[in-house]
């Protein structure tokens, strides 16, 4: 029998109820399923997106329990208190690792063979506790961690230079937060790379990439401040992510899991580009950094580091 591809979604919430939409239009999965301790909102929310089949095709959405993932081959964990006005992503740490504990005894119940998207932030640091409170390998407990910063990375370049931001290469990785690291020495357009070329009749200078730099890290500061939340560009992330899964396309994304020796880092989970397919992280690349940038990612470690030290959690 044909297993067809589920998609259970924990938390429909606005980055939950993006993720759900995006995989829906997407027809990233045949099944979704909406988990939120308010059941009704759930079942209205299935009712609604339902709803949109005559134009999308047949994907079934309905609400249910823990229980009705077992099916699942992927949970996308959405769960958790958002992130206030003026709020750091590190300020929700002890308002959202309880509710990755209770999350990971259901998981581990009643879908333990599912691969786990983690949205919810401080993301790296709710992976790193969520992967060692679930059973299931490091490798199925995958951060979401700097893809949408990437992302919004790409965007800009490829407003800057003129150019579709899909033939920009260029990566965020460390913490999905205010420490994260730019790697200009990575950075290309249609194969070239920008620091210190000139690349479509543009000149590269710090003091301008700095200033895009500035406004990929706080661009959730400066959303949230005019709309309250970020969900739709996050809806597409897990959207993503959950395809290179199901269609074990062996994609390379940079999402947060455990380090374990790279850049002489463990016990914290960072982003890095990482090979993403059916068994969730199957390899990761670690770019080789120069000095500046290897800085930067060891400190984005340590304040992470720091942060974990400072709330209360328990390993099962």
């Amino acid at each position: 029998m044909i297993q067809r591809r589920t998609i259970g979604v924990i938390g429909v919430g606005n980055v939950g109820m993006a993720a759900a939409y995006a995989s829906f239009l997407n027809r990233t999965a045949e099944e979704i399923i909406l988990v939120d301790k308010d059941m009704r909102r759930a079942e209205g929310e299935a009712m609604d997106m339902m709803h949109g089949q005559a134009y999308v095709g047949h994907i079934d959405v309905r609400a249910g329990g823990y229980a009705d993932l077992a099916a699942a081959q992927i949970v996308i964990i959405a769960a958790g208190v958002g992130q206030r006005p003026g709020e750091s992503r590190l300020d929700l740490l002890n308002r959202n690792a309880d509710v990755m504990g209770q999350i990971a005894a259901q998981l581990d119940r009643h879908a333990p063979d599912a691969i786990l998207l983690i949205a919810t932030n401080p993301v790296d640091i709710l992976t790193h506790i969520l992967q060692h409170l679930s059973r299931r390998p490091s490798d199925r407990i995958i951060g979401t961690g700097t893809m949408l910063d990437t992302g919004r990375f790409r965007a800009l370049l490829g407003r800057h230079y003129q150019v579709d931001p899909r033939s920009v290469h260029a990566y965020i990785v460390g913490e999905h937060g205010d420490s994260e690291v730019p790697l200009w020495s990575e950075a290309m357009v249609g194969g070239i790379p920008i620091k210190d070329n000139v690349v479509l009749g543009r000149r590269f200078e710090m003091d301008r990439m700095h200033d895009l730099f500035r406004q990929v890290r706080n661009a959730a500061y400066d959303i949230i401040d005019r709309k309250g939340y970020t969900n739709t560009a996050i809806g597409a992330v897990l959207a993503r992510l959950s395809e290179a899964v199901l269609e074990d396309q062996k994609s390379i994304l940079t999402v947060s899991t455990a380090m374990s020796g790279e850049y002489g880092l463990k016990g914290v989970c960072l982003s890095l580009p990482c090979v993403i397919g059916f068994e969730g992280i199957k390899a990761k690349l670690p770019p080789e950094l120069v000095e500046e940038e290897l800085d930067g990612i060891q400190a984005s470690a340590r304040h992470l580091k720091q942060n974990i030290d400072k709330i209360n959690w328990h390993r099962s």
